[in-house]
């Protein structure tokens, strides 16, 4: 098996955001484990599972926690891999916190981090790291960045409006 992204949930309740980053995975073909794994209430299965996975070639890593969400942070400060933060909107603030907390890492201790729920952009950017040493990988990428750019096309098409040239 070549390389593969450890997505790490910080609750069980991440998973509804989630769901999309594991689909959008599945349908690059890209490889992956998913676990529920707390910076908070279950560090120690945060630092063992990121030793395991690493070891068994894990090429990035994605955190998805809500309010504090340090899961990044920890998995990042375990691993030189690429750690992706995807910020759960919960609490209070509805996800600003964890957006913070996502991107505000200290130096020389990087999270790339996405959106708030940003599932799906978190898991295309796992695809184009793996991509870089899996040339089906980047083919598949290559050709869906193009459906996207043909699809936003046809649909400016659909509703152009423009003045009559002379």
């Amino acid at each position: 098996m070549g390389a593969f992204v450890g997505v790490v949930v910080g609750s069980k309740s991440d998973l509804t955001v989630m769901q999309e980053c594991v689909k959008t995975l599945e349908r690059f073909g890209a490889a992956y484990e998913l676990i529920v794994a707390s910076a908070h209430r279950t560090p120690d299965r945060v630092a063992a599972y990121v030793e395991e996975a690493e070891a068994a070639g894990a090429g990035a890593f994605i955190a998805a926690a809500g309010m504090a969400a340090h899961l990044a942070g920890a998995i990042a400060a375990r691993t030189t891999k690429p750690v992706i933060a995807v910020p759960i909107a919960s609490g209070a603030l509805n996800g600003v916190d964890a957006l913070l907390s996502s991107a505000q890492m200290p130096p020389r201790i990087p999270v790339a981090c996405v959106a708030i729920n940003g599932a799906i952009n978190a898991a295309y950017l796992a695809v184009q790291i793996l991509a870089l040493n899996d040339p089906e990988l980047a083919r598949k990428a290559l050709d869906d960045r193009r459906s996207v750019r043909e699809q936003a096309e046809i649909d400016s098409r659909s509703v152009e409006i423009r003045l009559t040239r002379r």
